[in-house]
């Protein structure tokens, strides 16, 4: 049997026991997850989703969180322009080995949805501390300091008249 099921916007072809690099998960090495975006279910009797085929899920483990291979950019401009860019980008990834593929059923499983590292669940939000460090007020100025400090300005304009005198 195997499933065509899609994470990250791709779309991977799997059966168990495969091994696939995918984007990178919000999840430990040694978890099981369960992917439940399944388009296509093969074998004996294939099941096309419309646009997903309901309760079904593909189970994995997760081995390690890597990065994948340097790609190189490299922008030169031409004519009498003499600059040139070099950017390069390690894509975080997920290896994960698929363990089984759920038909139906996949909903009492009991195994966590395979989420996204950007997308945070609203329960780890609520678990999260939200106390943050207060800044402190500045403080008031009071008419007292504003009085006991003159302003220099008008000492020196004093000063210069005396001088002309």
């Amino acid at each position: 049997m195997f499933a065509v099921m899609k994470t990250g916007g791709k779309q991977y072809r799997v059966q168990a026991g495969d091994v696939l690099r995918v984007e990178k998960l919000a999840a430990e090495a040694g978890e099981t997850i369960q992917f439940n975006e399944i388009l296509l279910l093969g074998g004996e009797s294939p099941v096309v989703g419309t646009p997903r085929v309901e309760g079904a899920a593909v189970q994995a483990e997760v081995i390690d969180q890597i990065r994948g291979e340097k790609v190189i950019n490299f922008v030169k401009r031409r004519r009498k322009h003499g600059s040139q860019r070099t950017k390069g980008h390690r894509q975080y990834l997920t290896l994960v080995r698929v363990t089984e593929i759920l038909a139906s059923g996949a909903d009492a499983s009991g195994v966590r949805a395979a989420l996204g590292a950007g997308s945070v669940p609203a329960a780890a939000k609520a678990e999260a501390p939200a106390a943050a460090p207060k800044k402190r007020a500045a403080p008031k100025k009071t008419e007292d300091k504003a009085e006991a400090a003159p302003k220099k300005a008008p000492a020196k304009k004093a000063a210069k008249a005396a001088d002309k005198e």
